[in-house]
């Protein structure tokens, strides 16, 4: 079916072909991952700008002994085709699947577990710093891309590589995008060298010059300090910003010329000290529909190739967000939007058209975001930072630090709260009720569908104090059960009564709950079900009335059971001396894997059947 493709099952396949026959190759796999990503979903523009440059390195390196960290990870898919894994691209990200990220467990050739961004080049240094106390040998290199070389976390590793000047390769992988289109000084820097690329050149020549110089060591003493006084006259200062780190800048370089690619790795290969090579590729490349909308086929579901992704009709929880803060922004001037580059994926980019003066994208800096949105609440505005459960945790001292001692009302609009399904561990939103849990000044919401959050939203404008509202990836879903009234602060909401059992369900597992009782009531069990919208405060009253009606409580959370919202119950109720039995239901205090979030609820027990079997055994 592909002529060059299915000759490829290791790296040792490629070493063995030219350039011409590479190129060949890139055009079966780029049609290999169009046919398999359209099957199975997944991140598809970014793994097809990366094929000539995957295949270049596994043809100058020696993997794993030569060992290749790419950051973030979504971009890896073209190093499993040919790392001998192309056989169980049918499974990419299904349930016991192969993962859509880097995994150790998956292959000897990937270096490091891997899924947030702005990673690899702390990582690659920490490897390539070992092998030197070893007395290893062995090339080290880091794959970054241009939005999370901004993040700073990899501007701090650039900062100390440049300092110890080890031994490794920085690759920067620049599409001019991330999920979203770059933001921010160092997108503008990247854009001004390529601009700038023929004075690049320059430096090169001069190198080349100076190699063939008569002295041949002697001179080369000297030659560095000649080469920076020529370049220095030649070479515009914004593409001098990693040589001035101390790290020997290279680029732009074609990343979808081979023959280029090849020789500038084997060059980087043989230099001492630390290279970063700045690689041009195309975000989509060679499908028409990604190349033209790679925003929209960063990640994609199942699709039809000749047609394309086709936008849903269904609104998701995120979009009914970013509506919400517009229709606030439009009573309320002080109402400011803050996204840490995912305004498509928070909702944001609906604010960003409504009111740009009042929102900002701060690019991949989570901490930032946070003790930025600190500074607008203090000098009078309401910022609502939106951002991925899972990204969130990168601001965790910065919330304690910046927001809740001095009590700034910020809100923290947490998205894909739960569990998120194909991308698995990286991004599960697991941990937020239990890491806001510990932290005093704030308040925790999780609403019951989207109506309800649109509420909570209502009720953050209104309070003067620290605010965390999470909700799930997914469709906007309204429940139709219960009330739908403004909230008062810490109030919790009875849907049902019931007899013996109360089940205490907050957030998306409001949803679970109702479901489990359709099931118990055909078993003659009546439990009643309390909408827990609020992890702090809890509602004290209604729980005390609560724990002298019913004999067994249970708690259901989409968050790991230690230190959440089944702990919180735990501890209200030994502090008042309530005598009822617990059960609590959560995550298990484990790394959940990947697939299906139906899969995944009925793997950890919490679908509906599971749930209601829980209860059956009380």
């Amino acid at each position: 079916m592909y002529k060059y493709l299915d000759k490829v099952n290791s790296p040792k396949d490629v070493k063995v072909m030219d350039a011409e026959e590479m190129d060949m190759l890139a055009k079966d796999i780029r049609k290999f991952l169009v046919r398999s990503v359209s099957q199975t979903g997944g991140h598809l523009a970014s793994n097809l700008g990366v094929v000539e440059l995957t295949l270049a390195l596994h043809k100058v390196f020696e993997s794993p002994k030569d060992k290749i960290v790419w950051d973030v990870g979504h971009q890896s898919y073209v190093h499993k085709i040919i790392t001998g894994r192309k056989d169980s691209f049918v499974s990419l990200r299904q349930f016991n699947g192969l993962s859509g990220f880097p995994k150790e467990n998956e292959s000897p050739h990937d270096i490091f577990d891997t899924g947030h961004s702005s990673t690899s080049i702390s990582v690659a240094q920490g490897i390539a710093c070992a092998r030197d106390i070893k007395g290893e040998d062995g090339s080290v290199i880091a794959v970054i891309g241009d939005g999370s070389i901004t993040g700073g976390m990899a501007l701090e590793a650039l900062n100390h590589l440049g300092y110890t000047n080890t031994d490794m390769i920085v690759i920067l992988n620049d599409n001019e995008m991330s999920i979203d289109k770059n933001v921010g000084g160092m997108s503008r820097h990247l854009s001004n060298i390529i601009r700038n690329s023929t004075a690049n050149k320059v430096k090169d020549e001069v190198e080349k010059i100076l190699s063939v110089a008569p002295g041949g060591n002697l001179i080369s003493k000297t030659a560095n300090k000649v080469k920076d006084t020529i370049v220095s006259k030649f070479i515009p200062q914004e593409c001098a910003l990693f040589d001035s780190l101390g790290i020997k800048y290279y680029g732009p370089i074609d990343g979808h010329n081979t023959k280029e690619l090849i020789q500038i790795l084997n060059k980087a290969k043989n230099k001492k000290g630390a290279v970063l090579l700045h690689v041009i590729t195309k975000k989509g490349k060679g499908y028409r529909y990604a190349e033209n909308e790679p925003q929209k086929y960063h990640a994609v579901s199942k699709f039809d190739i000749k047609e394309g992704v086709k936008s849903g009709s269904s609104k998701s929880i995120s979009a009914s967000v970013g509506e919400k803060l517009v229709s606030m922004a439009s009573k309320d001037d002080r109402v400011v939007a803050i996204t840490a580059a995912m305004p498509s994926g928070t909702g944001l980019n609906l604010f960003e058209k409504a009111y740009p003066n009042r929102y900002y994208d701060v690019g991949i800096a989570e901490q930032h975001a946070t003790t930025f949105a600190a500074g607008l609440a203090k000098n009078g505005m309401k910022p609502y930072f939106a951002v991925y459960s899972s990204f969130l945790q990168r601001g965790y001292d910065q919330i304690i630090h910046d927001v809740c001692i001095t009590k700034k009302p910020v809100t923290f609009l947490i998205d894909r709260a739960g569990i998120v399904g194909n991308d698995g561990e990286t991004h599960h939103g697991m941990f937020d009720l239990s890491y806001l849990n510990l932290i005093p000044n704030i308040v925790v919401m999780a609403p019951k569908d989207t109506k309800e959050l649109n509420l909570m939203m209502d009720l953050s404008l209104k309070l003067n104090s620290p605010v965390a509202i999470r909700y799930p990836r997914g469709n906007s879903y309204y429940l139709e059960s219960g009330e739908y009234e403004p909230i008062d602060l810490g109030s919790y909401e009875v849907l049902s009564s019931g007899e013996d059992t109360v089940i205490l369900a907050i957030g998306n597992m409001v949803k679970q709950a109702i479901e489990a009782k359709r099931i118990l009531l055909d078993n003659n069990i009546n439990p009643a079900i309390v909408n827990a919208r609020f992890l702090k405060p809890i509602d004290e009253n209604l729980l005390n009335d609560l724990f002298k009606k019913y004999k067994n409580v249970v708690t259901i959370e989409d968050n790991t059971i230690t230190g959440g919202f089944g702990s919180r119950i735990n501890k209200f109720i030994i502090d008042n001396n309530h005598n009822i039995k617990v059960v609590n239901i959560a995550l298990p205090e484990e790394f959940v894997h990947h697939g299906s979030t139906e899969e995944i609820y009925e793997s950890i027990g919490l679908s509906p059947s599971k749930i209601a079997d829980k209860i059956k055994s009380l």
